[in-house]
């Protein structure tokens, strides 16, 4: 039996259209979302930064307790991949943690206090970044034998949030990395540089530049060596192009507090940053403007050079 034109074409219709119906709707799945995957940081073997690895709590993520015992597990648990270390395991022991009212507190044995500063830094980002994911929890605090943890400078650490390990621009940090930078300070007399090594554990977002000139503003800390620039100083931008760095300070960067010349001070700050790969040049400018004198006798209209006859 032959079939009408007509009737097939219909036919054929209303198949295509079952077929574009389908389609759309496979087309308009969304995928499932998993809310209660959390990510568990790691110290990856060289201790240089942190990793993570996605993980389905079995506990609810709204119930802190159960899950924050959970995600407690996983951080001393050796993870599947062995060029990870658990945060919570090694010599550190954790004598115990509590939870009241949003703050989780972290108490650990004496070990604690013995880790390298840079294995500290990464086991506590690793820590904190995993337990902040809990939606109830509003800040961790570290003790050591009950104590309060302590900086390298002897300042209380005090209660840590999600945004303590993210940079101020807002990017979120992934991994911590470790440098050791070449920064120049003052002799004794000021008239003159001396080189000062420094290992710095720093988040990856920050350029090299901002970290050189923000661990220079800070000072040495060692007694061979003074500080040549303002503390006070603030940079407020810091680039490269083309092997020039363009430096620009707000106006406590004219202030100079410390008894050195203005040589030292100036290229203290041109041969930091001349010794990082890319920069030849360093362009310093104060709120944008170059047209400006450092200290009495030295002008900014200028593009300044690494100069090693000044340097001890």
């Amino acid at each position: 039996m032959r079939m009408h034109g007509k009737f097939k074409n219909l036919i054929f219709l209303i198949i295509s259209m079952l077929i574009i119906t389908y389609v759309a709707g496979c087309g308009n799945k969304q995928p499932e979302i998993n809310e209660n995957a959390v990510q568990i940081y790691y110290v990856n073997k060289s201790e240089t930064g942190i990793v993570a690895q996605e993980y389905e709590l079995t506990a609810d993520k709204a119930n802190t307790v159960d899950a924050l015992a959970e995600m407690v597990e996983q951080l001393g648990t050796i993870p599947q991949k062995l060029e990870y270390e658990a945060p919570l395991s090694g010599k550190v022991s954790l004598i115990e943690y509590t939870y009241n009212e949003g703050l989780i507190t972290f108490n650990f044995n004496k070990a604690y206090s013995e880790l390298k500063v840079t294995t500290e830094i990464l086991i506590r980002a690793a820590i904190v970044r995993t337990v902040t994911q809990l939606p109830d929890v509003t800040g961790v605090s570290f003790l050591v034998d009950g104590v309060a943890l302590t900086d390298s400078k002897g300042s209380v650490i005090g209660t840590m949030t999600a945004d303590t390990f993210i940079y101020n621009a807002g990017n979120e940090i992934n991994t911590y990395e470790k440098v050791e930078l070449m920064l120049y300070f003052a002799t004794e007399e000021g008239t003159a540089l001396q080189p000062v090594y420094r290992e710095v554990v720093y988040n990856s977002n920050i350029s090299m530049e901002r970290l050189a000139v923000e661990q220079l503003l800070k000072g040495p800390n060692t007694n061979i060596a003074f500080a040549t620039l303002n503390p006070e100083a603030k940079l407020n931008s810091i680039t490269v192009r083309d092997g020039v760095c363009y430096a620009d300070f707000d106006s406590a960067f004219l202030v100079q507090p410390n008894t050195v010349s203005s040589e030292v001070a100036i290229y203290s700050l041109v041969n930091t940053l001349v010794n990082i790969t890319e920069v030849n040049k360093v362009q310093i400018s104060v709120d944008g403007e170059t047209d400006v004198t450092f200290m009495e006798n030295i002008n900014l209209n200028t593009m300044f050079e690494r100069n090693l006859d000044i340097v001890q």
